[in-house]
C-alpha cells in the first residue's frame, strides 16, 4: 500500500498487533509505550503509509498545499552557514511558481519529536530534508509515510529507498585534490567533514583515491564539523603531528577559513608553502586571503530540484530516485 492509500488507525493497530489506543500513544510520542510496541507500530505505519490527518480528511484531494523544508541543525549552525540560505532561496523560488506554500522547520535535537509529529500529522503534503545526519532517524524512517526528498544522500538504512538530490562528492574530493597534485604538491593532508553526513566520508574517499593514484601517502587526515572553529582545531592537530605537508584539501570553505588562520600563525604561506583547496564558493572562500580555489556547488539548483521532485512525487509522477547535479571548479591559484 502506498502513502496515498486510505490506511486507517484500525488497520495500523491490526498490522502491529496492538490496540488503537496504543497506536495513538505511539503517534503522539507518549512515553508510556514499550519499545517493542513503538517498533511494531512504526513498522506498520511505514508499511501502510498511514498519516493521521490525511486518513481523517473528507476532501477528495486530501491536500494541504503546504510543503515542509526541514533542516535538522542548531539555530547557530543554520544562521552561520550560507549553504542553507542559498538552497532555501532555490526552493522558495520554485514554490513561488506554484499554489503551494513552504514551511521552514529548523529542527534542533530538542525539537525532533515535535517536527516528527508535524510531518506525521498530515500538516504538509511532503517534505524536503536538508543536512541529514546518519544518527538522526526522525526523518529517514518516515520514508513511505509521506513523500520525502533529501538534500544529500541519506546514510541511514532507509537511504536505499529514499529520493535525494546531491553532487558526486567522491568526484568533488578527487578532482580538487588533483589540482594540488598537478601543482606539484608532494605531501597532501586533508581536513575532512563529519562522518555522520555523506559528504564527509565521500569527499575523504575522493582525496584518498587521488593520492593513491599517484602513490602519495594518505595518513595525514583530521576530521572536523564544517565550521571555522572546527577547521582551525583540525589544522592545529595536523601541525602538531610534526609531519611537513605542502598541500591541504579542506572539505568545506568554512573549515578552510579556520585552517588558513592556523597556517598563518605557524608561518606557513598559501600558496607559497602550502597549497590550499576547498569546497563551496561562498563568502568564506571569497573573503579568504588569498581567495581559495574551490568547488562551486549548485546550491540554488539543489533547492529548486528538491522541490520539483517533491511536487512530482505528490502528483504521483514517476521520477528518478537519485538526482546528481554538476559542480564547477573555481580556480583562484591558492593551490
Amino acid at each position: 500500500m502506498t502513502g496515498d492509500a486510505a490506511a486507517t488507525l484500525k488497520m495500523v493497530a491490526a498490522a502491529a498487533g496492538v490496540s488503537k489506543s496504543t497506536v495513538s500513544r505511539v503517534i503522539n510520542d507518549s512515553p508510556n509505550v514499550t519499545p517493542e510496541a513503538v517498533a511494531a507500530v512504526s513498522a506498520a505505519i511505514k508499511e501502510l503509509g498511514y498519516s493521521p490527518n490525511r486518513a481523517a480528511r473528507s476532501l477528495v484531494s486530501r491536500r494541504t498545499n503546504n510543503l515542509a523544508l526541514v533542516i535538522p541543525e542548531t539555530t547557530a549552525k543554520f544562521f552561520s552557514d550560507p549553504y542553507f540560505a542559498s538552497v532555501i532561496q532555490g526552493a522558495a523560488m520554485c514554490v513561488s511558481e506554484t499554489e503551494f506554500t513552504l514551511s521552514l522547520l529548523i529542527a534542533t535535537e530538542h525539537d525532533l519529536g515535535k517536527s516528527r509529529r508535524f510531518l506525521r500529522s498530515g500538516s504538509a503534503d511532503g517534505a524536503a530534508v536538508l543536512s541529514h545526519h546518519s544518527d538522526d532517524t526522525s526523518y529517514a524512517d518516515l520514508v513511505g509515510t509521506l513523500p520525502l526528498v533529501f538534500g544529500g544522500r541519506p546514510m541511514s538504512a532507509e537511504g536505499d529507498r529514499a529520493y535525494y538530490v546531491d553532487v558526486d562528492n567522491v568526484a568533488v574530493g578527487r578532482q580538487i585534490t588533483d589540482r594540488l597534485i598537478v601543482a606539484g604538491r608532494r605531501r597532501i593532508a586533508t581536513i575532512g567533514g563529519p562522518t555522520n553526513m555523506a559528504a564527509g566520508p565521500d569527499r575523504l574517499t575522493g582525496w584518498r583515491l587521488a593520492l593513491e593514484a599517484v602513490g602519495q601517502p594518505t595518513d595525514l587526515v583530521e576530521l572536523a564539523d564544517f565550521t571555522p572553529a572546527g577547521g582551525a582545531a583540525a589544522a592545529q592537530r595536523l601541525v602538531d603531528r610534526g609531519v611537513a605537508f605542502d598541500g591541504l584539501f579542506v572539505a568545506s570553505a568554512q573549515m578552510a577559513m579556520g585552517a588558513l588562520g592556523v597556517l598563518r600563525e605557524h608561518g606557513l604561506r598559501v600558496p607559497a608553502d602550502v597549497g590550499l583547496v576547498t569546497v563551496d564558493n561562498d563568502a568564506f572562500a571569497q573573503a579568504a586571503d588569498p581567495q581559495l580555489t574551490t568547488v562551486e556547488q549548485p546550491t540554488l539548483a539543489v533547492g529548486r530540484t528538491m522541490i520539483e521532485i517533491l511536487l512530482a512525487r505528490i502528483a504521483g509522477e514517476r521520477v528518478e530516485r537519485v538526482t546528481m547535479l554538476p559542480t564547477t571548479i573555481i580556480d583562484r591559484g591558492s593551490q
